[in-house]
């Protein structure tokens, strides 16, 4: 389903005006939110009582979004759930819902709130758009009603969605998005029957719009940036880190530098869920990013970004992700390999057992090869080499390619792919490339304590190469190559870590 949303009588008046004040900058925000959780959600409660529990998370949110205009920003987004949370039954979440019109109404709800029912919550994320000169980003729930002429509608005889919705800088609700890859524990929630494809235009730019485990998929995520040529995304999520491959901030500013677009993601902030790690991500560079399981505080992000990176950013078919991987011989070793679980997916793994060398390790169709050299080789501390090349099962289906050297939990080998938090042993230098059928490959780089490396230590070479940059010793946690397979996915992904 495709969705533009810029509604035809405005269309010239817009137009004019976006040629006049076009920017080729802008600041945006995003705001990392501790979210207050219902006390209970097994029975369901009155309107009133969910009103009071949204408006509490929506008054920190106010304090954010007045702080992100007063210091320029000209968009601020904020995490899924952000308003009321995420453990719910069907029948528990409908009292939280509003019912979201078709941007194309043209719509300001804080000039007309009862336009389209009782919606408190859309009245007052319009009035602080409007009152505060910013475009709003929120996730809430929609819900639509259906009867017995469709087949598919739910015995209670209305679809619920997990809801992105964006107010302009006047207060119009100028995009809507229903999730379409949902988590495994979001029963409250509906499928939608298709895809929606929405994008928005600004004088910053064109956006486009999904939800966490939407980044996953071809659809829309994939398409939306390289059918619609958006150039920024603003992205909601409410993603639990699982280490070593798959924390927020690392997968996200990869997805951003391999899409070639900015992303701005704002995650919840909970951190006995392991839920952290929001930041605004340009293709060139990660601007800011924030990781942080010791407080229970919320944090605001700004930065500047290019309003058009794509027409500067290198695309990424540019990068051949196979073409050195399958001109070298693997390299030789007498060693076995051995096998090692990273959530849920057997790779395979051998160990890096000198200070410097050359490693192969196959699996299926990929073999991974790694070149480096350490600083200093701890006897305390085991590194691998490992590949996967196989079908992910638990919390959804997906086609996965990856190569990755991490850290091993301790110095037994059947830890390596646990999760590990700091490490001692520093890599010089490093390349690691694979045999990858498929062009959507993410590379990432975590350092000891979840940190990014920047973007001066390492460079990815059109030959599909990850490569260290310089000699300055680096605390390695995780290398990986990331990549995803869409088309031997089953015909839709429905589930996953967020």
């Amino acid at each position: 389903m495709i969705i533009s949303y810029f509604p035809k009588y405005v269309a010239v008046l817009v137009l004019l005006v976006l040629s006049v004040s076009a920017l080729d900058t802008f600041i945006a925000a995003v705001y990392e939110h501790a979210v207050i959780l219902p006390n209970r959600t097994e029975t369901p409660v009155s309107k009133e009582e969910t009103l009071l529990l949204m408006n509490k998370n929506i008054d920190v949110l106010e304090k954010a979004i007045k702080l992100a205009a007063r210091k320029g920003a000209h968009i601020i987004v904020t995490p899924e759930d952000g308003i009321y949370g995420w453990v719910f039954t069907r029948e528990t979440i409908y009292p939280y819902l509003e019912d979201i019109p078709d941007p194309e109404v043209n719509w300001i709800p804080c000039r007309d709130p009862q336009r389209f029912g009782h919606t408190p919550v859309q009245e007052r994320l319009s009035c602080l758009a409007k009152n505060n000169t910013i475009y709003v980003v929120a996730n809430i729930g929609d819900k639509k009603p259906c009867n017995a002429s469709d087949p598919q509608c739910p015995p209670d005889g209305h679809y619920q969605y997990n809801t992105d919705v964006v107010f302009d800088s006047e207060g119009r609700l100028v995009a809507r998005y229903h999730k379409y890859n949902l988590f495994a524990p979001e029963i409250q929630f509906d499928f939608p029957k298709d895809p929606e494809f929405v994008t928005f235009n600004t004088p910053f730019g064109k956006f486009g719009i999904f939800t966490c485990f939407d980044i996953f998929s071809h659809e829309p995520a994939v398409v939306v940036v390289e059918e619609f040529q958006v150039d920024s995304i603003v992205y909601p999520t409410a993603w639990y880190n699982t280490l070593p491959l798959l924390s927020a901030v690392p997968f996200h500013s990869a997805w951003a530098r391999a899409m070639g677009v900015n992303l701005l993601a704002a995650n919840t902030h909970n951190t006995s869920m392991h839920m952290t790690g929001s930041g605004i991500y340009a293709p060139d560079a990660v601007k800011v990013y924030h990781y942080d399981m010791e407080t229970e505080s919320g944090q605001l992000m700004l930065s500047e970004l290019k309003s058009w990176p794509r027409r500067e950013t290198i695309s990424p078919a540019a990068v051949d992700w196979s073409a050195y991987a399958r001109a070298v011989k693997p390299f030789s070793s007498e060693q076995l390999n051995f096998p090692g679980m990273i959530y849920f997916d057997e790779f395979t793994f051998t160990e890096l057992k000198r200070n410097a060398g050359n490693y192969t390790v196959c699996q299926k169709d990929l073999c991974c090869h790694l070149t480096y050299r350490m600083f200093e080789k701890r006897t305390d501390e085991v590194y691998a080499l490992g590949a996967f090349d196989g079908l992910h099962t638990v919390e959804g289906q997906y086609y996965l390619q990856i190569c990755t050297l991490l850290k091993c939990q301790t110095t037994e080998l059947r830890t390596c792919g646990e999760p590990v938090g700091s490490v001692f042993t520093k890599f010089e230098e490093f390349s690691l490339s694979g045999t990858f059928g498929t062009s959507y490959v993410f590379p990432q780089i975590l350092l000891s304590g979840s940190q990014l490396a920047s973007e001066t230590h390492y460079k990815v070479s059109r030959d599909g190469r990850l490569q260290s940059r310089g000699r300055t010793p680096l605390p390695v946690l995780v290398l990986a190559l990331y990549g995803r397979v869409f088309e031997r996915d089953p015909p839709h992904l429905g589930q996953g870590p967020g």
